[in-house]
């Protein structure tokens, strides 16, 4: 690991607090990694982040606690450090400088699907951008919180949940010309569309099964498929992306019928293709067989969690919530993306 440079930041006797959202996949997924299109939504649930200056450089997360005091200690080791420490390295922050105290926490149910690790890794690079005074718009930030993951955690995603993280809100998002995830200098910027302004009601459940598992596992034997030019992944994923632009027209009119449609068809590709699990093929079935119009995965698979259409909530979280579901809960479409300020103690 090569000697960070050094880089100083200016606290004031101030406190810096950052916080990003967890998202939902509503159609469209995963076609984010695949120069797509995704209708996607932000949840209630949010990673924080919180910086102040202290003696030492400390990541705090629940009751455990690191000191970081060479470079060397932030070599990643696949703990759940590796997020705080990669946001560090990323940003050349030196420990034999750079004297603060991090704790970051999260509301997101982990390994759900709900990119909850990149909500919190947005909430780290946002106190530290400031921490460093550094103006990033939420374009740039994406890309960097998406190049961390990508380059220094070895994780294999698409664009969706950084960009979500940084943005918030419900969001059209046109992934055209990002398939390389290589982030090469000529690769142009997501498009993001907000619907939020023209969609009044979204009748939509989200249904952890409880099961955890990493999305970058699930997504990297399907990624290789696709590199090979398997023609039912190829063209799986090209409908897909179809499904999402049909999608959007659907919700903006308030088609529920036809939207729950196009959630079906979305799944069943997925599911066809092995990106699924029994875990989210029991609460599928158990969501549509007490009346909901569609459901399907809301992230990778193998786990995590369904997001389902219903105008039922309340016996459609009954019949969830008997067939196993670990947690019920709703979206964000309100829900802001990146927050970061700097606050007197």
């Amino acid at each position: 690991m090569h000697k960070p440079a050094h880089k100083t930041g200016n606290m004031d006797g101030s406190v810096i607090v950052c916080s990003a959202p967890g998202r939902a996949s509503i159609i469209g997924n995963p076609t984010d990694m695949y120069g797509g299109k995704v209708l996607s939504c932000a949840v209630n649930e949010r990673a924080h982040c919180e910086l102040v200056q202290s003696d030492e450089l400390t990541i705090i997360m629940g009751d455990d606690r690191i000191t970081v005091r060479h470079p060397g200690d932030l070599l990643l080791k696949r703990d759940k450090f590796d997020i705080a420490k990669a946001a560090l390295f990323a940003l050349e922050i030196d420990p034999e400088v750079n004297r603060f105290q991090v704790h970051l926490s999260t509301d997101v149910p982990e390994q759900a699907g709900l990119a909850g690790s990149t909500a919190m890794l947005t909430s780290m690079i946002g106190v530290l951008l400031i921490y460093l005074g550094l103006d990033l718009n939420r374009y740039e930030v994406a890309e960097m919180v998406k190049r961390i993951e990508y380059k220094n955690m070895n994780l294999t995603c698409g664009y969706q949940d950084q960009y979500m993280a940084a943005f918030g809100g419900l969001n059209f998002m046109d992934f055209a010309g990002k398939s390389s995830m290589e982030q090469l200098p000529d690769e142009p910027f997501a498009t993001i569309e907000p619907l939020g302004e023209h969609v009044h009601e979204l009748p939509m459940i989200l249904a952890h099964t409880g099961v955890m598992r990493n999305s970058g596992t699930v997504h990297k034997s399907l990624r290789e498929r696709w590199l090979e030019g398997e023609k039912a992944v190829v063209n799986g994923y090209e409908r897909i992306s179809e499904l999402a632009q049909l999608g959007k027209k659907a919700m903006i009119l308030q088609d529920w019928q036809e939207m729950g449609i196009l959630m079906n068809e979305n799944h069943a590709i997925q599911r066809d293709l092995g990106g699924s699990g029994e875990s989210n093929e029991i609460l599928i079935k158990a969501a549509l067989a007490n009346g909901a119009l569609g459901a399907k995965l809301s992230g990778a698979g193998g786990g995590g969690t369904i997001i389902a259409l219903t105008h039922d909530i309340e016996g459609a979280t009954r019949g969830l919530l008997k067939a196993g579901a670990e947690r019920v809960f709703g979206l964000g479409p309100s829900s802001k993306g990146m927050i970061a300020e700097k606050r007197p103690i």
